[in-house]
């Protein structure tokens, strides 16, 4: 017996294959030993970026005592959480429905076959040594109340997986307005943001927002994304020296951040920057996306993909290499600069974190931009000297499929082609790495892709991506891999008994004890929310029966799932922002023009709203373009809603008038 993740292609497994425990992956093999030596499994789900998982790994997993009871009672599982997002699902939602919470680490004992009867989350040792002693012993003597605990857990994870209630109202504006409001009730008009401490960036429901706004002309709407856009911006959270979100803040005001930083966020509030500066012009916006797509293509690009997070921690140290003291700003930057920074940055003597330490912050833009630039970069050299936190360099599917589809939308919004070529080299990187044999795969690492199989959200983000980014190109290679990705969601995600719904996993995938199938939006948007994004977007660039039989799953997606609009549409962030597409028909801008450099095209792109879908070309050269040419000698934008064409329009101005938008 020994550890066996040394040849993981998850950094976070890897991270662990030094410890004492001795640690599987998930396999069969690893199941069947359970069997054989008739003692449960020991589940422990994290990832590679989470401060807590890293305590109870120095804490428990690397003390010898420790490890010597968890090897003698059980077989040692570890799951990398963004790896496996299905495993973490299922035992996720048995940890929540025991405890009443969830978190990372988790930590779940699980019969042989892979029923939970015990879980929680992060124990300090003495804790967890008293819980081994106790789970072992119940297992041993008293085996009936385990398998009835778990028999009732595994009912009612059945239970909770039965789906969204029936006759949910029909998509339409009402329904979109109403849902907005909802949402908006929930604000924090003072701080920005949604609910209280944590406050999780909103990046789905901001989308939303705009997008409402830019139907309805809503004051609220925009005022809400301007008002949380600006506060995450100019907090803690977004860092003030090289760009990039943190995951989330652990006050209301947006001050201290969990330090680590992910790519999923990063790609989603980069649209959502990107699209409010597109929209109103806004400085601070434009300024933040320039920013967060530097983040991206700097500190997580690894070759043409992107990887996945950084670590909260550096040298053992949460938050160590982003906070500072007014002594560190004079000892960089000397007297009067370090104190004209700690003015700007909000740096105190008594600190915003630990230990009389700040996270900088930045209330107002400082008028001697000269200066402000060359502090920032001082500042950002000196900090390049303390430990850095570490990489996860595994690449997710999913994640750089948001991540296509945040560069392309702010190549337009920035005119940045080069956001653009990033994109499609990342789209050509992971089709020649992640598709095998015809069928997608999760991640990989260093160029070498795992065996864990590709979810619901994988599909739907790298569609949508590749959708937008055939908008942009009209290159058709992009089209033909989207539509292939959504034939394969079709086939093996969709439920066949309940029109509309959507399981997580492919029903060839493994066979878990449960099959998971959540439509929440989460920090990321629900897998069966943005499939249903890149149904509905390729049903108008695609013909015949295929074009039909994505309308119609579109659409069957939207309806199940208007309960949640209905009901819980902060939970439903995504879902708004599809919905918002779908009444406006959705939008569509095809550009008859001889030449991509067409001036009227750019005003296009410029001028579409959220979710609009936009092509270019000549006469024939696309679906959209189908019979549609120029007009008298001048390029010609044709505007349809659904199937309902207006007549085209050669200018700006009779554009946006078309589109019902501000020139």
């Amino acid at each position: 017996m020994a550890n066996r993740l040394d040849n993981s292609t998850s950094p976070y497994l890897r991270q662990h294959a030094d410890n004492p425990v001795h640690w599987q992956e998930w396999t069969p093999h690893a199941l069947a030993e359970a069997v054989d030596r008739d003692v449960p499994i020991l589940l422990s789900v994290g990832y590679a970026a989470c401060h807590w998982c890293h305590v109870m790994a120095h804490e428990s997993f690397e003390d010898d005592e420790v490890a010597a009871a968890m090897n003698d009672g059980f077989v040692c599982i570890k799951v990398d959480r963004e790896e496996r997002p299905d495993l973490d699902a299922v035992y996720m939602n048995a940890t929540v429905a025991l405890t009443g919470h969830g978190g990372w680490p988790m930590t779940c004992f699980l019969t042989p076959d892979g029923r939970p009867f015990f879980c929680g989350t992060y124990y300090p040792k003495p804790a967890f040594l008293e819980l081994l002693s106790a789970v072992t012993n119940t297992w041993r003597n008293r085996r009936g109340e385990v398998e009835q605990a778990s028999d009732h857990i595994a009912t009612e994870l059945r239970s909770m997986a039965s789906g969204l209630p029936g006759g949910g109202p029909a998509i339409d504006p009402d329904l979109c307005d109403d849902a907005t409001a909802t949402a908006l009730r929930d604000e924090d008009t003072v701080r920005g943001g949604f609910g209280n401490a944590p406050k999780f960036p909103p990046s789905a429901l901001l989308e939303a927002l705009l997008r409402n706004h830019e139907r309805t002309g809503s004051a609220a709407a925009l005022r809400a994304v301007a008002r949380t856009g600006t506060a995450m911006a100019r907090g803690g959270i977004y860092d003030q020296l090289a760009g990039g979100f943190a995951r989330y803040s652990v006050d209301n005001a947006w001050v201290v951040p969990h330090f680590e930083k992910m790519l999923y966020d990063n790609a989603l509030l980069l649209r959502v920057y990107a699209h409010w500066a597109r929209r109103t012009g806004d400085p601070l916006a434009r300024r933040v996306a320039e920013q967060t797509a530097r983040f991206l293509l700097v500190e997580l690009a690894d070759a043409d993909m992107f990887t996945s997070s950084l670590d909260a921690d550096a040298a053992g140290k949460e938050g160590s290499t982003y906070v500072w003291t007014p002594a560190q700003l004079v000892e960089v930057l000397g007297d009067a600069d370090g104190r004209w920074a700690a003015e700007v940055f909000g740096v105190t003597r008594e600190g915003t974190f630990e230990h009389g330490a700040s996270v900088l912050q930045l209330p107002v833009d400082p008028d001697d931009t000269a200066r402000f630039e060359r502090v920032g970069t001082a500042l950002l050299a000196a900090r390049m000297t303390r430990a850095q936190p570490g990489r996860d360099d595994k690449v997710v599917t999913a994640w750089n499929g948001l991540a296509i589809t945040a560069l392309v939308e702010a190549g337009v919004a920035l005119a940045a082609p080069a956001l653009t070529a990033a994109a499609q080299r990342c789209a050509t990187a992971l089709l020649s790495t992640h598709l095998v044999d015809g069928r997608l795969r999760r991640a990989s690492l260093g160029g070498q892709v795992g065996d864990s199989a590709a979810i619901l959200e994988d599909h739907g983000a790298l569609a949508t991506g590749l959708l937008t980014l055939y908008q942009v190109t009209a290159d058709p290679q992009w089209l033909t891999a989207a539509t292939g990705l959504l034939d394969t969601a079709l086939a093996h995600f969709a439920d066949p008994d309940r029109p509309g719904r959507w399981f997580d996993t492919a029903d060839d995938a493994e066979q878990l004890v449960l099959r998971p199938g959540d439509p929440l939006d989460g920090a990321t948007p629900s897998g069966a929310s943005l499939i249903t994004e890149a149904l509905q977007i390729a049903a108008h660039l695609t013909g015949g029966d295929g074009a039909d039989r994505y309308r119609q799953a579109a659409a069957e997606a939207l309806q199940a799932h208007s309960p949640l609009l209905d009901r819980a549409p902060r939970s439903a962030g995504h879902w708004l922002a599809v919905a918002e597409a779908a009444v406006r028909g959705p939008l569509q801008i095809a550009v008859a023009c001889d030449t991509p450099q067409s001036a009227l095209l750019a005003d296009a792109r410029r001028l579409a709203p959220g979710g609009a879908i936009v092509v270019g070309g000549q006469l024939d050269s696309s679906e959209l373009l189908a019979g549609r040419d120029r007009v008298a000698g001048a390029d010609a934008a044709y505007v349809c809603r659904g199937r309902v064409c207006d007549l085209p329009v050669s200018t700006a101005p009779e554009l946006a008038s078309a589109l019902g938008v501000p020139q």
